[in-house]
């Protein structure tokens, strides 16, 4: 058999922005460090930051004033921030820059007087975070071209759209035209909201997805780029695909007798899971291991000033 692994897979600039911001904040403040919701979609990340001292909670009330409390890569909405500050608490914003990006954007049209259309996954923590830079009602949330057709803005002529950072690229088009169809002078954003990692990653899985029998993406269920790498290979043209969150996760008869196999990894999914998923190939395949590139990252993201061990 042979594995075909795509290349960019894995972890994101964000995403190791993100960890080294626990990590740094346990070496500066010592343990605990408390951290709002999950810091990246991964379960594996998660055991690992608590082994160290972090402790996950869902909710700002859940943490204690007298500690330092982190906001996850996802964002959080500004009431957030308020109950921190009114708490007197030390917090961290680990918040990718990326996603800062998107806040940025929707609270620069809603002062321009344009009322908001986010295209993303209802309740996801991105979603609920970036609608929540702006007062109730300001943002509408669109997850498919049926929602488009269904909206009820105030005014036609005063809108921009935006989306959630971890989207399928060829989906969101078809709801951003579909917007653009029934609102043509919706204004659409300066540069593509869908991060270059998530676009990346689309890309590659398409690419090797006609040599492939089957894909297998190592990532956790709640990982929203993750389940959409599933989703592009399938549309792709690959009969079976499935997420993985170890190489335990297999399900090797549903791929036995296949010539080729494709791997790859959501953005928050470490380099030790997508090695064990090769080693195990190899182990019980003598599998033949080719890694196809589709293109190089080199983005860095630093972490804040005030949490820069010295």
């Amino acid at each position: 058999m042979k594995l075909l692994v795509a290349a960019p897979r894995g972890f994101c600039a964000g995403v190791d922005r993100a960890i080294e911001i626990v990590e740094e904040s346990l070496k500066k403040f010592g343990k605990p460090v408390y951290v709002r919701h999950e810091i990246v979609h991964n379960k594996h990340v998660v055991n690992e930051l608590m082994d160290m001292g972090a402790i996950f909670v869902e909710e700002l009330e859940e943490c204690p004033n007298d500690r330092p409390v982190i906001f996850s890569a996802h964002g959080v909405a500004k009431a957030v921030f308020g109950k921190a500050n009114e708490r007197k608490m030390t917090y961290i914003d680990a918040t990718c820059p990326l996603v800062t990006k998107v806040h940025l954007e929707a609270k620069r049209y809603h002062d321009l007087g344009y009322q908001l259309v986010m295209i993303g996954h209802k309740n996801h923590p991105e979603t609920v975070g970036t609608m929540g830079q702006l007062p109730p009602g300001e943002v509408l949330l669109v997850e498919t071209v049926d929602d488009v057709l269904n909206m009820k803005p105030r005014n036609h002529e005063k809108l921009a759209f935006i989306t959630q950072t971890t989207l399928s690229v060829d989906d969101t088009s078809e709801i951003s035209k579909a917007l653009k169809r029934r609102f043509p002078s919706i204004l659409a954003p300066h540069k593509e909201d869908i991060c270059y990692a998530t676009t990346n990653r689309q890309n590659a899985v398409k690419s090797i997805s006609p040599l492939i029998d089957g894909l297998l993406v190592v990532g956790s269920t709640n990982s929203s780029n993750s389940q959409r790498l599933v989703e592009v290979g399938k549309k792709a043209g690959c009969d079976y695909a499935q997420l993985i969150d170890s190489a335990s996760d297999i399900d090797w008869r549903a791929i036995s007798g296949s010539k080729a196999i494709g791997l790859t990894a959501g953005a928050s999914a470490p380099d030790v899971l997508i090695n064990a998923v090769i080693q195990e190939f190899k182990n019980r395949f003598d599998a033949e291991v080719e890694f196809v590139e589709f293109t190089k990252e080199n983005v860095h993201f630093k972490i804040p000033k005030e949490i820069r061990v010295k």
